[in-house]
């Protein structure tokens, strides 16, 4: 079985993927005999992808509202009240993400193969051990996914993109406690990769651009921005609202929401007089 070269193995320690994928077992498991190159299916594939993007959003769940959590100790700032995780954010993010924000169609395996194919160039911690027939599978099943054109959502190109920059911040997040690299990051670091996405990184752009087709050509630093603006907007809404609480079922809340615990918020039961009818008796607008 053809091990991947360095530049290949170095973007899938980089981007978290090795740590999620070794918790799939049948992406670890030995090959049947019959096929001993045989790669992991693409259902196996695209789960390790979604156990990465919960871990990476719960890293950015946490850099917006911080808790009293394990993520926020990690990056330095530990708070008593609820936060991100205890709101169930990440997988808000994760949701959201997925099924409505307003990218463009089509986009999302462009962007992995992208960033499969290229990722080398962006500098990233070379492995310093061999690689294993686990990672060689894991290679490939990527490459099945990826040349089958499956169904990949957002998420899992957002967690790639920001575990990249989090190890070009920080080449010691290869290791740590949790899935992702950027869930290793500092507080400040984490600032650092949006800094980065922001700017946005010319190296990433410039990579970027080299792999995707037309008409993303040259758009690919107007996608950046747009994404690091709405990831920050998107987890402080998801955070402060009732999501982690709300039952769609019974279209009612099941608990008092995080964000509600953390501001202090306590809505009134019967309104604000201020609010019923026309404010202060007022009945037209002068002109």
């Amino acid at each position: 079985m053809a091990m991947p070269s360095l530049d290949r193995r170095a973007f899938l320690e980089a981007a978290g993927l090795t740590g999620a994928f070794a918790a799939v077992p049948a992406l670890l498991a030995p090959p049947a005999a019959a096929d001993p190159a045989d790669p992991p299916g693409t259902d196996a594939v695209a789960e390790a992808l979604d156990r990465l993007s919960l871990d990476t959003m719960s890293g950015l769940a946490v850099f917006v509202m911080p808790g009293p959590d394990p993520y926020s100790r990690a990056q330095g700032t530990p708070r008593a009240e609820p936060g991100g995780v205890e709101a169930r954010l990440p997988g808000f993010l994760v949701d959201m993400l997925n099924r409505f924000v307003p990218f463009p169609d089509q986009i999302a395996v462009p962007l992995l193969r992208a960033l499969a194919q290229g990722a080398g160039g962006l500098r990233l911690p070379r492995p310093q051990d061999e690689p294993d027939a686990g990672v060689a599978r894991l290679d490939r099943g990527l490459g099945l996914l990826l040349r089958n054109d499956a169904t990949v959502p957002l998420a899992p190109v957002v967690a790639l993109l920001l575990n990249l920059e989090a190890v070009r911040v920080d080449p010691g997040t290869l290791w740590g406690p949790f899935a992702s690299p950027f869930s290793r990051l500092s507080y400040e670091g984490k600032a650092e990769v949006f800094r980065l996405l922001e700017g946005p990184d010319a190296d990433l752009v410039a990579l970027l651009d080299r792999h995707l087709p037309q008409p993303y050509h040259r758009s690919v630093s107007g996608l950046l921005r747009f994404l690091a603006n709405g990831l920050l907007v998107l987890a402080a809404l998801g955070g402060y609202s009732e999501w982690g609480v709300f039952d769609p079922e019974t279209r009612r809340l099941t608990g008092r929401p995080a964000g509600w615990r953390a501001s202090g918020y306590t809505p009134s039961a019967d309104g604000w007089d201020e609010f019923k009818g026309y404010y202060q008796g007022r009945t037209e607008v002068p002109g």
